[in-house]
């Protein structure tokens, strides 16, 4: 894996090659490697993991066919207009 350091942003190439390690599932496999486990239970966590992923992509599938809602857009907190945070009065239209 490689990452290249621009203008010697040293924070900024780290950051970058945290998130590809992340998304590789580096992180995740050194903290199940810190104790054994049995292979019963390495077995019984996989088929888990692939339930799991099974139920989110037929969701998602359900989803992109209308069967299901789509999820509800999050709004950020302080974006839009200044001084237009939770509770604050509108401005009266003339």
């Amino acid at each position: 894996m490689q990452v290249l350091v621009r203008d010697n942003n040293v924070e900024q190439a780290l950051r970058v090659l945290k998130k590809k390690l992340q998304r590789e599932g580096v992180f995740r496999e050194m903290k199940q490697r810190r104790e054994f486990e049995k292979p019963s239970e390495r077995r019984a966590r996989e088929k888990a993991e692939a339930v799991r992923r099974a139920k989110k992509a037929a969701r998602k599938q359900a989803q992109r066919e209308g069967l299901l809602p789509a999820p509800k857009r999050k709004v950020p907190v302080g974006r839009g207009r200044p001084g237009a945070g939770a509770g604050a009065p509108r401005p009266a239209a003339v």
